[in-house]
């Protein structure tokens, strides 16, 4: 785990060496163990080096194959790197580390820069092809770690994060308003745009070649998510049994280290089951839970803090508990480093992650993260169940857009920005980047309740996902710690796909009986479906405590709808409505003014837009002034 940054001109003028350091030192937090620098003609690579597998200077990148015609900054970790140092081996390739830097660049020598579509673990890396004068940039399958680049008039300029890029002498900072309707649309962004106007990110699963002669970047996807093609002669029982060995596989495959490892442990399902296979492996695993002061809280929020049922997992594991409280506030201070560390505003209300990867990298520098398993085994059944009903392809599209639409619809977008920030964009713009995503799969169908449920796995797993990583990635490594995903495995994965719905969602058939508008939409608010990773839980049983199994889901999300009603309230006001707000460029103070009245006096819960609001201010602040 590190930052990479780095400069290719493809006109030909020398790069120079200051401002690739310029640009690595705004990713030092990254990489406090060490850097490195390949600076030569055109081309220049900087590395900030976070030391886990061989953490010695034979670890240290930039990194030359033995060949000396490829050479590599990596970020990341290839879990399955043993396998294949020991394929390259019988091939006649020679190793001085026992890194997995050194087998990705020797596997580069002996294959190509395809071999990255072999690689099981998560991964941003720049390959200079010192033969053919290119550069190659890629990611993995999945998007857990990010890369960002911004080219223009003749130069590329990469980096794990926008502030590398910033530093460049010549760009300039511009905000992309079509990617600032995405955002207040979705409270994300689903196409790859950032709000950075000319900085994109390189889709997952995707490489880019840049050669002297390209005018622009084109992306090439190597590998997608299929969830339409489920093996029918499965039965539940081999499904579990195959489930449990593949996730216990891939726990174990990914405790690699020369580094403490710890996880997380939230009381739920995912996490406890990942603490459970960790223990086996360690003989004092540390294991970190964030809760929250509820003195101040009320209703369904009352239940968000999880420390219970985390310390009842923690004590029958035997594991080395920490936990952080957190109160109201704590929104204060960390705010502005929050988006500082973000820069590419995303889903959720994300401090709670700021605090407890802070937490967790006192003790250790790896840390095991539940991500990924409600986006493979169905763990979000109220949203599923809203689109049962869809007959084609349009009618499931504005069933589930309308859903989609997490901060303000199309409809009111008129009352949410200036007028001369509406003049500015397509208001239908969204809606559009929306359909992209199921139409870049033309395998996709429409016909039936369970097409219906595999195509909104498919756009979550694309969409909320990489989200979710991306917000883990930023904010763990704002404190030097390396988050790992033991769900999003390549062999899990696969397997994920191929189980049939009605094994991850138990009462498929029931529920299809009962959907009716009224019952649903009106009375239920889809908040009592206790259904979803039916399969999962199953094959989880022999770990966690029957309790947890039994448990329904529950976010990992602090109780702000309270606290801004009560005790943040007044820094709300403060920030959004007094003074002059950086944002009010761009967002209608009156629409905003009311927003925040109708959520402290308790009319509607607007908790999610009011953390994106208070997100983009402190953006406009940081990154515009």
């Amino acid at each position: 785990m590190c930052g990479i940054a780095g400069i290719y001109n493809l006109k030909g003028s020398p790069v120079a060496l200051q401002e690739l350091k310029k640009m690595s030192e705004s990713l030092k937090h990254r990489g406090p163990d060490g850097e490195g620098y390949y600076c030569h003609e055109n081309i220049g690579l900087a590395h900030k080096r976070l030391a886990i597998l061989d953490v010695t200077d034979k670890g240290a990148q930039p990194m030359s194959s033995k060949c000396g015609r490829w050479v590599i900054v990596f970020n990341g970790c290839i879990y399955n790197f043993m396998e294949l140092r020991q394929e390259l081996s019988a091939k006649g390739h020679t190793f001085h580390s026992s890194s997995d830097t050194e087998v990705i660049v020797e596997g580069i020598s002996a294959y190509g820069p395809k071999i990255f579509q072999r690689f099981n673990g998560m991964f941003a890396a720049a390959i200079w092809d010192l033969k053919e004068r290119c550069l190659y940039l890629t990611r993995d399958r999945f998007g857990v770690k990010p890369l960002y680049y911004w080219f223009n008039q003749g130069i590329l300029v990469f980096s794990s994060e926008i502030k590398a890029i910033l530093q460049h002498k010549d760009f300039r900072k511009d905000v992309d308003i079509g990617a600032l309707n995405e955002y207040f649309t979705f409270q994300n962004l689903f196409s790859y745009r950032t709000l950075f106007k000319g900085v994109t990110m390189l889709p997952p699963a995707n490489t880019v070649k840049i050669t002297p002669e390209d005018i622009g970047v084109k992306h090439e996807s190597w590998w997608d998510y299929d969830f339409t093609q489920p093996d029918t002669t499965l039965s539940f029982e081999e499904a579990k049994l195959e489930t449990k060995r593949l996730f216990e596989q891939a726990v174990t495959r990914q405790m690699v280290a020369d580094v403490p490892v710890g996880s997380y442990l939230s009381g739920g399902m995912d996490s406890g089951s990942i603490t459970a296979v960790a223990t086996e492996h360690v003989d004092r695993l540390s294991t970190f839970t964030c809760g929250f002061d509820m003195s101040e809280v009320t209703g369904v929020e009352a239940n968000y803090d999880e420390r219970r049922d985390a310390e009842l997992m923690a004590n029958h594991f035997k594991t080395e508990h920490f936990e952080q409280v957190m109160n109201a506030g704590d929104l204060r201070w960390s705010l502005p480093r929050v988006v500082h560390h973000l820069e590419d505003l995303r889903v959720g209300m994300s401090y709670p992650n700021y605090y407890i990867s802070r937490l967790a990298s006192k003790f250790v520098k790896v840390c095991l993260q539940g991500t990924g398993g409600d986006e493979l085994f169905g763990g979000y059944p109220w949203r599923y169940y809203r689109i049962f009903d869809s007959i084609g392809q349009q009618d499931f599209f504005d069933q589930y857009y309308g859903f989609w639409q997490r901060l303000v619809p199309d409809s009111d977008k008129d009352q949410l920005f200036n007028s001369h920030i509406l003049s500015q964009i397509d208001v239908d713009e969204p809606r559009q980047v929306f359909e992209r995503v199921f139409t870049f799969n033309d395998s996709l169908e429409y016909g039936r309740p369970e097409d219906h449920i595999n195509n909104s796995l498919y756009f979550e797993i694309k969409t909320f996902l990489p989200a979710l990583l991306l917000v883990g990635d930023k904010l763990s490594m704002a404190h030097g710690l390396e988050e790992r995903f033991p769900f999003l495995d390549n062999q899990l994965v696969d397997f994920a796909q191929k189980i049939p719905v009605h094994y991850k969602l138990g009462n498929l058939n029931n529920e299809i009986q009962k959907i009716d508008e009224n019952t649903v939409y009106k009375k239920r608010k889809y908040r009592e479906f206790s259904d979803g990773k039916n399969i999962l839980r199953k094959a989880m049983s022999e770990f966690i405590p029957e309790k947890i199994i039994n448990r329904k889901k529950q976010g990992f999300s602090a109780p702000d709808e309270s606290w801004y009603r009560g005790e943040n309230a007044q820094y709300v006001r403060e920030l959004l409505l007094k003074g002059n707000p950086v944002s009010e460029e761009f967002i209608n103070p009156d629409y905003m003014r009311r927003i925040v009245s109708e959520h402290v006096d308790q009319k509607v819960n607007h908790r999610l837009l009011i953390w994106s609001f208070m997100n983009f201010e402190w953006w406009c602040r940081l990154f515009l002034e």
